[in-house]
């Protein structure tokens, strides 16, 4: 009897603690990623109906709480809702939230700790709580410019910073889609047009992650970067070293070979310095180097400019993590050393690597945030520029800058010169497969002694002609913008 008695106690001491785990669970470790969940509506219908706090760039709301109906008194509202739905993503009753309206709910609800104070407030007051406003570095003028830089119909990311802060000085991407669709109170229009906008090549409601700070893609020679800056930090190659320039490499233990770049003039020379190789692109220079160093030195300067890491806590939205990848063999190794293979980086990677390069090989914190203000208008969160990791030393940055200069000066990126001013840029062409179609890029900064922007900019799926006529001269556009603002 007692022994029945006692199997029984120990199964309610189980039970209970499994329970008390679980609830431990729910409530404590697992609280913050539920709430995380664009899929958690609790968390959006607790606060559905309120008066949403704005999101603002240039004095403005591009997302905002306004006048709803019987059925709810608030609804969301998206100004110029193509433009930023990348960043500011969606608020829906049914499908939740992602972009900032997901990352800053907290303060958009007034929910936040910061805010505290106001809630008691408003509870004493009987007023209709309300959200704190979040300002963003968002210049609108370039942000409109960089989004019609891209063609209607053209799958494509641009992104443009301040190296020195870290701000984000627009960042967009094509297709884009109406987020107002998806914030209506009618539940049978928001259902198809959410339907609808997932039909779109390109667009994926149901990832939290998107265009600038999640498409995967090949990036191709803008890799080549990554190769110079381990070559030179290994102590076996200086900036005068001669580099082998074959029309070919062969792969080894393989019957393939990597061709060199046609698009330049590397074909003219067998060897080459850096200058050179950087200025046309040439590819079996940058393999040759990778083959010598081994993978380790090119994935170890990789993770230093962010391969494989995430962006800090400042950028606040939900990134995809760029990657080179592990347990290469020869031929992977020299591939993946022109940003081939399954080398796969964000275009927000490649612009935080060329940023570094800007700033002295100090990659800073990515930032969307200028400034959070409570419904008083006080300030109770204005982000201060912060450095993220050190990607390179000052010597070596100085010397990419440097290269980079020839490249837009006298190299295949000439179409991003911008008179009177020094660019520093490189190009990437990723081939995609048997196709015939590229993933084509152009990342740099300017003024190169004075780096006051970086530009990225990337189209996917174009011929190597029109990626040429919608990267670097694109890229002269943003530079003259920003630099006669």
């Amino acid at each position: 009897m007692n022994h029945s008695i006692r199997n029984a106690w120990m199964a309610a001491v189980a039970m209970f603690a499994l329970l008390f785990g679980a609830i431990s669970y729910v409530q404590v470790i697992g609280a913050t990623d539920l709430n995380d969940n664009p899929w958690n509506q609790r968390a959006v219908l607790a606060n559905y109906c309120n008066d949403r706090g704005s999101i603002i760039v240039g004095g403005k709301p591009i997302a905002e709480s306004v006048a709803g109906d019987e059925t709810c008194k608030y609804q969301r509202s998206y100004a110029q809702p193509e433009l930023y739905a990348g960043i500011t993503g969606y608020f829906s009753r049914t499908y939740g939230s992602t972009g900032l309206e997901q990352q800053l709910r907290d303060e958009l609800a007034g929910s936040s700790d910061q805010l505290f104070l106001d809630r008691v407030s408003q509870i004493f007051l009987g007023s209709q709580p309300k959200g704190a406003s979040v300002e963003l570095t968002i210049d609108p003028v370039i942000q409109k410019l960089a989004y019609d830089l891209i063609p209607d119909g053209q799958r494509g990311s641009i992104v443009v910073t301040n190296p020195k802060t870290g701000a984000i000085i627009a960042m967009v991407s094509k297709p884009s889609y109406d987020p107002n669709l998806i914030a209506t109170h009618d539940p049978a229009k928001e259902q198809t047009a959410y339907e609808q906008i997932n039909k779109v090549p390109g667009i994926n409601l149901n990832q939290s992650v998107s265009g600038p700070t999640g498409a995967l893609l090949a990036p191709g020679s803008v890799f080549k970067l990554v190769d110079t800056a381990a070559a030179l930090s290994s102590g076996k190659y200086n900036k005068d070293s001669v580099l082998p320039n074959p029309d070919s490499l062969p792969l080894p233990g393989s019957s393939a070979s990597l061709p060199n770049y046609a698009g330049g003039n590397c074909s003219v020379r067998n060897t080459a310095d850096f200058a050179f190789a950087l200025e046309q692109s040439c590819n079996t220079p940058f393999a040759s180097i990778a083959l010598d160093l081994g993978e380790k030195a090119i994935s170890d300067q990789a993770s230093k400019f962010g391969f494989g890491q995430d962006f800090g806590d400042q950028l606040k939205l939900q990134s995809a993590i760029s990657n080179f990848p592990k347990n290469l063999d020869q031929a992977a190794l020299a591939q993946s050393a022109v940003g081939q293979r399954d080398v796969r980086a964000t275009p927000l990677q490649i612009a935080m690597m060329t940023a570094a390069i800007a700033n002295q090989g100090v990659q800073m914190k990515p930032d969307l945030i200028k400034t959070v203000r409570a419904p008083d208008l006080r300030v109770i969160n204005e982000p201060k520029p912060e450095a993220l990791r050190t990607s390179t030393t000052p010597e070596i940055a100085s010397q990419i800058t440097q290269w980079m200069t020839d490249v837009v000066s006298k190299g295949i990126a000439s179409g991003a010169a911008v008179p009177g001013v020094q660019v520093a840029g490189k190009t990437g062409t990723a081939q995609l497969g048997n196709t015939g179609l590229n993933n084509s890029w152009f990342t740099g900064f300017a003024p190169a002694n004075d780096p006051q922007v970086a530009v990225t900019i990337v189209m996917e799926g174009v011929d190597v002609s029109t990626g040429a006529k919608l990267t670097s001269p694109n890229a002269k556009k943003i530079f003259e913008a920003v630099l006669n603002k």
